[in-house]
C-alpha cells in the first residue's frame, strides 16, 4: 500500500473511533485490514469474558452502542444476552429503565462524557449496569498511534474522569496475535504506515500487547463531575 506524507498510509483517517464507526476495533481500518485484525485480536477472548463477569449478561437484556451486527454483537449473543444494537445517537429513543447492561466499545463516551453517562442512567433499570471498553494503553498498539491520543489521559490515568464518576476498572491484557512475524509486520506497515514499519521491526515473536480497560458502574453511582 503506498504511503503518503510521514509515512501514513494514503487512506489514511483518524485512528479512534468516532460517533457512527461501528466499534469491533480500536482504529479504523479499510476492510481488508479490518479483517485481517478481527482475526488476530484478543484469540483468547479475554474481552467477551469479562463482559460476562462484570455485567453478567447472560439472560440479560443488553443494548451495544454503536455495534450493529458484528464482532462483539456475536460475542454477546453467544453468551447468552437479549441483544438491542443502537446508534449513539438513537439511545434516547429507548424507552426508560428497558435494560440490564450497556455495552460501549471504543466509539462512545468520547466527547460529553457527563451527556453520555446521563443517557445510559435514564435507560438502565435499577440495579443496571454500564460497560464501557477503552485502550488503556501502556502497551504495544499505544506505540502505534503516536503522539498518544489525548484521550489516553482520560481512560488511563487513575486521575481521569472515568475513576472520578463512581466507575471501577479492569484492565485485561490482550494481544494481536498473528500467524507469524512476517504476517504481523506486514499488517502493520500496511495499516500504520511508518509507526507500524518501526513497531514491527523490533517484534521477536509473531504479537502485540493490548491493553484494554472495561470501565464498571451500577446505576446511580457516584454522580458525574464536571
Amino acid at each position: 500500500m503506498a504511503s503518503g506524507a510521514g509515512g501514513a498510509p494514503e487512506w489514511d483517517r483518524p485512528t479512534a473511533y468516532t460517533p457512527g464507526f461501528v466499534a469491533d476495533l480500536p482504529v479504523a481500518l479499510p476492510p481488508d485490514l479490518s479483517a485481517r485484525l478481527v482475526g488476530a485480536m484478543d484469540v483468547e477472548s479475554k474481552i467477551p469474558r469479562a463482559f460476562e463477569a462484570l455485567g453478567p449478561v447472560a439472560g440479560a437484556d443488553v443494548v451495544l452502542v454503536d455495534g450493529d451486527s458484528t464482532l462483539r454483537a456475536a460475542q454477546l449473543v453467544a453468551l447468552g444476552a437479549r441483544l438491542t444494537t443502537v446508534h449513539a445517537a438513537n439511545l434516547p429513543d429507548l424507552p426508560a429503565a428497558s435494560t440490564d447492561v450497556i455495552v460501549s466499545c471504543w466509539s462512545w463516551f468520547r466527547d460529553d462524557l457527563p451527556a453520555s453517562l446521563l443517557a445510559t442512567e435514564r435507560v438502565l433499570r435499577p440495579g443496571g449496569r454500564l460497560l464501557v471498553l477503552h485502550d488503556y494503553g501502556r502497551d504495544d498498539v499505544s506505540r502505534l498511534r503516536s503522539p498518544e491520543l489525548p484521550e489516553y489521559t482520560t481512560w488511563g490515568r487513575r486521575d481521569g474522569w472515568f475513576l472520578r464518576t463512581g466507575f471501577k476498572v479492569r484492565v485485561i491484557h490482550c494481544w494481536w496475535t498473528f500467524d507469524a512475524v512476517a504476517d504481523a509486520v506486514s499488517f502493520l506497515e500496511a495499516a500504520f504506515g511508518a509507526p507500524g514499519a518501526a513497531v514491527g521491526a523490533e517484534l521477536r515473536r509473531p504479537r502485540l500487547s493490548h491493553n484494554v480497560a472495561v470501565y464498571h458502574r451500577t446505576k446511580g453511582g457516584a454522580p458525574a463531575p464536571d
